[in-house]
């Protein structure tokens, strides 16, 4: 049991962290949205009715989206782009073992059953981070375009307009509001990471290099 938190503790700690702000998002969010409701002379919600409302689910997925599109850019591009000084780009100057494909005819006899496999399931296995974050981003985009069309139309009700479907909402400036202040924001974390990961060390951690490099030194 304690190796296993040891070897595992980063996801744990990570998860447990997602659960705890995901319960405080819905219980917060079932308040606002009920106050709201109240001010319109609407019946409120309970708890369950609450967790399949527009309301809720296009507070979880517009979030998602932003991150998933934010990695899934970042494994992308940190592929062929550089940063000079930065631990979160390869030295552009060496050849990284991550670039080195796997030898032909001769795998390892422990590497991954597509590497063993090789052809078109190897080819699509070289890129599965990246097209898995990207199918990740499409498929909360989508359920952020669902919810959110649903918590529209039910405004759009309390005031007499009309009701929008998914498709429609999308073609919406609410929509893209959304989703562009939620992507700015990523984008320019992940920048600033760069940026100070060039000049500031934190000990200890993976994602710095170690505390007497050079600022130049590019990569791990």
């Amino acid at each position: 049991m304690r190796r296993m938190l040891r070897e595992n503790g980063l996801l744990i700690v990570m998860f447990s962290l997602f659960l705890f702000a995901v319960a405080g998002q819905t219980f917060t969010g079932l308040h606002e949205y009920n106050d709201d409701e109240k001010d319109h002379g609407q019946p409120t919600l309970r708890l369950s009715e609450y967790l399949a409302s527009g309301h809720f689910v296009e507070s979880i997925f517009e979030n998602w989206e932003s991150e998933f599109l934010q990695m899934a850019c970042y494994v992308f591009l940190t592929a062929f782009l550089y940063q000079k000084g930065s631990p979160e780009s390869k030295d552009p100057d060496k050849k990284e073992p991550v670039d080195k494909a796997p030898k032909s005819g001769r795998p390892k006899k422990d590497a991954p059953w597509p590497v063993r496999r090789g052809g078109f399931i190897l080819k699509i296995y070289e890129r599965s981070l990246s097209l898995a974050l990207f199918l990740l981003f499409l498929i909360s985009l989508v359920l952020h375009a669902a919810g959110g069309a649903r918590l529209y139309s039910h405004e759009q009700a309390l005031h007499g307009g009309e009701a929008v479907s998914t498709l429609q909402y999308l073609g919406t400036s609410r929509f893209w509001f959304e989703s562009f202040q939620n992507w700015q924001s990523e984008f320019l974390s992940v920048g600033v990471l760069v940026v100070l990961s060039i000049f500031l060390r934190q000990k200890g951690s993976p994602e710095s290099k170690p505390v007497d490099s050079p600022h130049s030194k590019t990569g791990e």
